[in-house]
């Protein structure tokens, strides 16, 4: 939000400047992200001064170029190359120095010595729109010959300069979205440090109704949405340029000008905080005025000129036929102020934040009307907003009139919310006692009205227009705002609460798997847990459980909670991927979200791990190595066995999104998944090569693992013993199975199977694969024998070709 330093002294006549007042308005919660000038001639004709031509001629290397002579009050005159086609002797002219900055379409020139066509040019006779003085003619702005040479030109015209804070308005500030709450805030706090200014609001007094010839009938039939609505007709309106010094109000603002009516409607929001709105009186259908929800869809073609879909919760303002304005939000095209409208009829309303902020979701719109409704307005300036427009009208339309009473409906005011404010409870929370005579001063300067006072508590009237002060704590905290948190001193004492072993748990398994994935290069991540729809659909492994969707969603990217954090994670990598970092090894703690078909939800708080590229960075000493399948599982091995797991099982994962992997369980639970992401759901994220996934499920680790001791128990002292396979088997046929079918065939001493090597390809027969398999054997009372393994072995490769049709190779 831009706020104007100048504005502001137009309610406050304080003397501090431009900087002192920023850091005034940060300590109250208004915080300055940034400060910029504004000045109304951009460069504000710094290095343009009056200049006389002396002699002109032609330039020898360039037919559209003239060599002049210019005299600005110097020793020597200077040499000049033009180009302008009417650029003469003895002309009165505007000259940019060398070194000067001219701001042509808002872009800086910095004007240089330089060389054009082979003949020196010092500096640059100047046409009106290079100064941004008028309109582009093709030629040179010629000046009063009265003026005196070397004048300055920024003391002939008259430039306006400012200073425009960028607040960082919080959602619960709404009554600090205009000028007025700004400096409403700011008298109370220089009131606390001892300035007692007046704050000097517009008068509306001389507001008059000038005849009756006017009528319009306004209906709200939605009161619950529209619960005030003021209403206007004026008419002899000349709609035409907004004078200099409104349009310039408006621009040092970020506004564009438009016409004096929507400047004059536009300059009234960002000074009280009061969204209105102009209609064309003569495009209203029977003047009728009817504040509505259409019961079907219907289509409505707003200011922008696009076409769109008004749906049965949208609030509108319609005549008897047809929509005239998105209700807050924006107006519509057929009914708009144009330079041919000579009524018009100004409404003036408080419409529902909700309602507003859902169809302006739904539209997709954004407005600085929809941004203030949203937020929740003052009901109670609506009457006061709509008579200081009609006032400004009056006095910059020459001749326009008032035609109709001032309509204002407003069937339930709405009320103020009731506080009863005790000292002791401002003590307690503030840490320090503050003198009642000035706890009340700053609830008086922050129009908070004292209904009682007792020995121990205030009773309290709190403005509407404070919507986020409903609690005593809420009165509290504006207080200590105005009274400055740093006059507040640090306290002396500190206590601290024990937590309990059992409680935190959770946050030392967490600490000590991020301690030692970053111990070994990792980088914690933390990403939306809001997605696209095509994104969830990718997730295959969803059996009965359905996605979360977001009912208000700011876009269709994020409009459902994911379902897998792989996809999170993929958009990282592919961001970083697209920026040529590709050694990456991520990990992050977040949650799935799903819904069952009886619509409770399921939220599954996991560890993700993500592996692309290479192991570490090319070096001279170190050739490059690809991070594959058994360092993402040697990553895994390190991490179960950080966290103290004992006795773990292992075996082929199945899943559509993990192609490859494992599954670890403890204790007949699954507690992790790895191995490598299905190419489809890579190739979505436009990822061309594996990126290796692990993932922890950390409620079942808690429930499994919390509160027991460290079990330990004998290294075997006998031998473990490997034997590995090579067979050719069916393409089709999965590594799963054949797991199952060698477990099978002695459980005691076949200890694990690993898959360490898959081909497919050249100098295989068609439809075939190898793979290349270790079996891990150990006996815990002897040492195995030859005949034994081998015995193992045979069992093993005969199964396999009997089940498998599987062959050695």
């Amino acid at each position: 939000m831009k706020i104007s330093y100048n504005w502001l002294k137009e309610y406050l006549a304080f003397d501090e400047n431009h900087e002192s007042i920023a850091n005034k308005l940060t300590s109250l919660g208004l915080e300055v992200e940034g400060i910029t000038k504004f000045e109304s001639i951009p460069g504000g004709l710094e290095g343009i001064v009056v200049g006389k031509t002396q002699s002109i001629k032609k330039h020898p290397n360039a037919d559209r170029l003239k060599i002049t002579t210019v005299d600005i009050g110097e020793d020597e005159p200077l040499q000049i190359v033009c180009g302008a086609p009417n650029v003469d002797k003895n002309q009165t002219v505007a000259v940019a120095t060398v070194g000067t900055a001219l701001y042509p379409n808002k872009e800086k020139v910095k004007i240089k010595k330089s060389k054009i066509r082979g003949e020196i040019s010092n500096g640059m006779i100047c046409g009106q729109d290079e100064l941004n003085l008028g309109e582009y003619d093709d030629g040179i702005m010629i000046l009063d010959d009265t003026l005196k040479v070397g004048t300055p030109l920024s003391k002939i015209y008259k430039i306006e300069f400012d200073w425009i804070y960028e607040i960082g308005l919080t959602p619960n500030r709404a009554d600090a979205m205009g000028h007025l709450g700004v400096a409403r805030d700011l008298k109370a706090k220089l009131t606390q440090e001892g300035q007692n200014l007046e704050l000097k609001t517009p008068p509306v007094s001389n507001f008059s109704i000038d005849k009756r010839t006017k009528n319009i009938k306004i209906n709200i039939e939605d009161s619950l949405s529209t619960p005030r609505y003021c209403g206007i007709v004026m008419e002899n309106i000349k709609v035409e340029d907004s004078p200099k010094w409104l349009q310039n109000k408006i621009i040092s603002i970020g506004l564009s000008p438009i016409n004096n009516i929507v400047d004059i409607t536009n300059y009234v929001m960002h000074d009280i905080g009061q969204p209105l709105h102009a209609f064309d009186y003569d495009k209203i259908n029977d003047q009728t005025i009817n504040v509505k929800k259409y019961k079907k869809e219907l289509k409505f073609k707003t200011l922008d000129e696009v076409e769109r879909i008004i749906s049965p919760n949208d609030l509108t303002i319609s005549d008897s036929k047809h929509p005239l304005c998105l209700a807050g939000i924006f107006g519509g095209f057929d009914s708009g102020i144009s330079y041919e409208t000579n009524s018009i009829f100004i409404e003036s309303a408080f419409f529902d934040p909700v309602t507003v902020r859902k169809s302006a979701k739904h539209h997709n719109l954004s407005t600085d009307s929809s941004y203030m409704f949203e937020r929740g307005i003052d009901p109670n300036t609506t009457k006061y907003a709509l008579k200081r427009a009609v006032l400004m009208i009056k006095e910059i339309c020459n001749g326009s009139l008032v035609s109709s009473d001032l309509i204002d409906l407003y069937p339930k005011p709405l009320e103020d919310a009731q506080i009863i404010l005790g000292f002791e409870k401002i003590e307690k929370i503030i840490g320090k006692k503050i003198k009642k005579e000035v706890i009340k001063n700053i609830i008086s300067s922050l129009d908070i009205k004292i209904n009682s006072i007792t020995e121990s508590n205030l009773g309290l009237s709190i403005p509407y227009y404070r919507n986020d002060v409903k609690r005593e704590a809420d009165v509290i905290e504006e207080i200590l705002r105005i009274y400055g948190y740093d006059n507040i001193d640090s306290a002396t004492k500190i206590n601290q609460s024990i937590i309990l072993e059992k409680n935190n748990y959770k946050n030392k398994i967490i600490d000590s798997i991020s301690n030692h994935l970053v111990s070994v290069g990792f980088y914690e991540i933390m990403t939306n847990s809001l997605v696209s729809v095509k994104k969830n659909k990718l997730n295959n492994d969803l059996k009965n459980l359905k996605n979360v969707e977001m009912l208000n969603f700011s876009s269709i990217d994020q409009s459902q909670l994911r379902n897998s954090m792989i996809f999170s994670g993929l958009e990282v990598i592919k961001y970083n991927v697209n920026r040529k970092k590709i050694d990456l090894k991520l990990f992050e703690f977040g949650k799935e979200y799903h819904k069952t078909d009886d619509g409770k939800y399921i939220e599954i708080e996991k560890l993700a791990i993500f592996i692309h590229g290479p192991k570490s960075n090319q070096h001279w000493n170190n050739s490059e190595k690809k991070s594959d399948y058994y360092f993402l599982k040697g990553i895994v091995k390190s991490l179960t066995d950080r966290i103290g797991f004992n006795n773990v099982k292992t075996k082929p994962i199945v899943s559509h999104n993990i192609s490859v992997g494992e599954t670890i369980s403890y204790n007949k639970s699954e507690i992790l998944n790895f191995g490598i992401i299905n190419k489809d759901i890579c190739k979505f994220f436009d990822l061309d090569e594996d990126v290796l996934y692990a993932e922890m499920d950390i409620n079942t680790i808690l429930n499994k693992f919390s509160n027991k001791p460290a079990q330990f128990q004998s290294i075997s002292k006998f031998p473990e013993v490997n034997r590995d396979l090579s067979i050719l088997i069916d393409s089709d046929i999965k590594f799963e199975n054949i797991y199952k079918v060698s477990k099978q065939i002695n459980q005691k001493l076949i200890k694990e199977i690993t898959l360490f090597d898959v081909y497919e390809g050249k100098n295989l027969p068609k439809n075939k694969k190898s793979y290349g398999i270790s079996f891990k054997m150990q006996d815990n009372d002897k040492t195995l024998s030859e005949a034994e393994i081998e015995s193992v072995m045979s069992n093993i490769t005969s199964k396999l070709k009997k089940e498998f049709n599987a062959e050695l190779r």
